[in-house]
């Protein structure tokens, strides 16, 4: 093994070895070398006479670059933030500034044990880069019994999980706590599990109630407690679109500090939070009382990046923090937080509808882009492309019962049009 892999691993076992015991062989072998861009980094700092360190090419002491590119960008954005490579952590600034969001969106998360973020490629390459740092073949993943499809190729397929379901909502319509923990006791014997949260849910669009999350941060405790390791990753993907009676901060808040064998990782973005879901910008952040192994997790994130993607888009980034930074954030923010709920509202409003009970139900639904139908004796796949051939209307089949439906690319005056023909599309299959 490295011996910088092997010193990253000792700074985690001196201060809590169940953290130790729950990365994988990848995760356990994984570093950041002491290569070109750490020599680089120092060269930026101490290089004043020249720095050719480096692979880039410079003119008249700024990155060279194409003036036709730069005039899309005219001077909102200075070449030294488009042109060179973005660290593999990702910009500092932005990092800097996406924690304090984190803290202000989650006044009761204690800031002292919450590592400075780390940029991804997005959300997605966020959650593999976990899979990769703690995922073993075999290693149980547990998830509710709906959750987003591509968690299987990420750590089912890439890395060989055993994924556990439970049922996401109880008899009563809420969050499945008991069904949660009896999928964690499952695996009690595994040693360690992966319990994936995710809220608001896709593809159902539920996020639960405070008192709910109090109850999915006890089961989690009482497991630490019983001696089984537990990985908390919170996919953060639609955070702060919460309509109705629901929590407000991310239950990461609940975990950050929960138990020593319990350790919370978020990950989260720009993507869906900030309608920018073509900029690829999101985030890991650790939570740990010690310092140490914060700065081990993040050099062994960046030890994946490096050796996959190198780093993230900078202009991204750069776009991103000016974003965050800019007055008009807050105020647009809200302006599209109202506008997606507004469609959240008339959804319920025209899912009262009497006439659509002979044809579906649906899952409980407070936040997010989605909610789900229950189709009464109607094949879900069935349906999908029959409205897509004969009415021109687009769905998501997520099993044989579930149908997907996204109230977030549809305006509120064209959602009574959209369940109307979906109701059409049923009848036809229903004679």
């Amino acid at each position: 093994m490295n011996e910088l892999a092997q010193a990253l691993n000792n700074s985690i076992k001196e201060d809590n070895e169940f953290v130790y015991t729950m990365l994988s062989q990848l995760g356990k072998e994984m570093f950041y070398p002491k290569g070109i861009l750490s020599q680089s980094a120092e060269a930026g700092k101490k290089a004043h006479r020249f720095n050719a360190t480096i692979g880039i090419a410079t003119e008249n002491n700024q990155p060279m670059h194409f003036q036709h590119i730069q005039d899309m960008f005219g001077d909102r954005v200075a070449p030294k933030d488009l042109f060179p490579y973005a660290p593999p952590q990702g910009k500092e600034e932005l990092r800097n500034a996406w924690k304090q969001k984190i803290l202000a969106d989650s006044p009761n998360l204690n800031e002292e044990i919450v590592g400075t973020p780390v940029v991804t490629n997005a959300l997605t390459h966020g959650l593999s880069i976990v899979a990769d740092l703690f995922v073993d073949e075999g290693t149980p993943i547990i998830l509710p019994d709906h959750y987003w499809g591509n968690y299987n190729i990420t750590f089912k397929v890439r890395r060989g999980a055993t994924v556990t379901t439970y049922p996401l909502f109880n008899e009563a319509n809420g969050f499945n706590v008991d069904g949660l923990k009896e999928a964690i006791q499952s695996q009690k014997s595994a040693g360690k599990v992966v319990v994936l949260l995710n809220f608001p849910n896709n593809p159902t669009g539920y996020t639960p109630l405070e008192s709910e999350a109090q109850e999915i941060a006890a089961v989690l405790k009482e497991a630490a407690e019983d001696g089984l390791n537990v990985i908390a990753l919170i996919d953060d993907a639609y955070f702060g679109l919460f309509y109705e009676d629901s929590i407000k901060e991310s239950i990461f808040s609940l975990l950050a500090d929960a138990h020593p064998r319990i350790l919370a990782i978020k990950v989260d973005g720009a993507t869906k939070e900030n309608y920018v879901w073509g900029f690829r910008v999101g985030f890991i952040t650790y939570a740990s009382k010690s310092a140490a192994i914060r700065n081990a997790l993040e050099q062994k994130t960046k030890g994946i990046i490096r050796g996959t993607i190198s780093s993230g888009s900078h202009p991204s980034q750069s776009i991103i923090l000016q974003s965050l930074q800019s007055e008009e954030f807050k105020v647009e923010k809200q302006q599209k937080f109202e506008l997606m709920k507004s469609r959240a509202v008339k959804t319920k409003e025209v899912l009262a509808n009497e006439e659509y009970k002979k044809y579906w139900t649906y899952y409980p639904f407070n936040s997010g882009y989605f909610m789900c139908l229950k189709l009464n004796n109607i094949n879900a796949e069935e349906l999908r492309v029959h409205l897509l051939d004969k009415y021109g209307v687009g769905t998501i089949s997520n099993n044989s019962t579930d149908l997907r439906i996204a109230f977030s690319c549809v305006e509120e005056d064209d959602i009574a049009e959209l369940f109307d023909l979906i109701a059409k599309g049923a009848a036809d299959l229903q004679k």
